[in-house]
């Protein structure tokens, strides 16, 4: 599965690639594992100064897998990773950049909260549509996706499901610059090597006083007891197999 996440540390920068195109980098449970692994290294590496986000293909990344969570809803089990990834990211101590191109959905948005620093394309598509799939947000988007933009844009994010493109992501402060698309990986790295440069000690304190882990990682176990209860529920069958049978969800037969 290491091929889905491709790994590497160069100069202080471990960069962290999705890497499986054909599905838009749709994470798999495996994938996060993989991606969780990375983040739990880089902790305790003192020759890893930063980590970069960045995706192979033409989308930063199309969310969960669908399938993962179809088996999940129909009792197969499974799922344990993106916890392990979301405390990771929600209480991580070194500088993290991302660089986004195509479409950022679901996790593929909510990961950006976490990043110290985010470069999107001009044509970059955000969107956290939990509620499109019966769902609930998590990664503490629920605190921090309102601090960051507003709660009615935020609520029109998660409940509508409204796309952000990147320029508009930049005017909102959602991230910090929105570029041509063939621009963004280069202004990722450029600026992961220059923390990379920075005094080390000094920049972890700087994100500590500005983060609060514990009370972010409290606030996602309520985020997931509320997504683990919706994921099983009647609605998110009914979301999953509208998605899979490319029709509308019928939510009016359900209480």
């Amino acid at each position: 599965m290491s091929e889905q996440v491709l790994v590497r540390v160069t100069a202080g920068v471990m960069t962290v690639a999705f890497n499986r195109p054909e599905k838009k980098n749709a994470l798999t449970d495996a994938m996060y594992g993989a991606v969780a692994d990375a983040l739990d290294r880089a902790v305790t590496d003192d020759a890893i100064r930063v980590v970069l986000f960045r995706a192979e293909g033409d989308s930063f990344c199309a969310g969960n897998d669908i399938g993962d969570f179809m088996q999940i809803a129909m009792g197969g089990g499974g799922g344990g990773n993106v916890f392990r990834v979301l405390k990771g990211l929600g209480q991580f101590p070194k500088p993290v950049v991302a660089a986004v191109k195509g479409s950022a959905v679901g996790i593929g948005t909510t990961m950006l909260l976490h990043c110290d620093l985010a470069y999107v394309a001009d044509d970059a598509r955000l969107s956290t549509p939990f509620v499109n799939l019966a769902l609930a947000p998590e990664a503490a988007s629920t605190i921090l996706l309102p601090a960051q933009i507003g709660h009615r844009r935020a609520f029109a994010m998660f409940a509508l499901g409204e796309v952000v493109s990147g320029r508009q992501a930049a005017d909102w402060g959602l991230v910090n610059a929105a570029l041509p698309a063939a621009q963004v990986d280069e202004a990722a790295a450029k600026a992961a090597a220059e923390l990379a440069r920075r005094a080390p000690r000094s920049l972890q304190l700087t994100k500590k006083l500005m983060r609060d882990g514990a009370a972010l990682w409290a606030q996602m176990e309520r985020e997931n007891e509320a997504f683990g209860s919706q994921l099983t529920s009647p609605e998110a069958r009914e979301a999953f197999s509208a998605f899979i049978e490319r029709r509308p969800a019928d939510f009016s037969r359900i209480a």
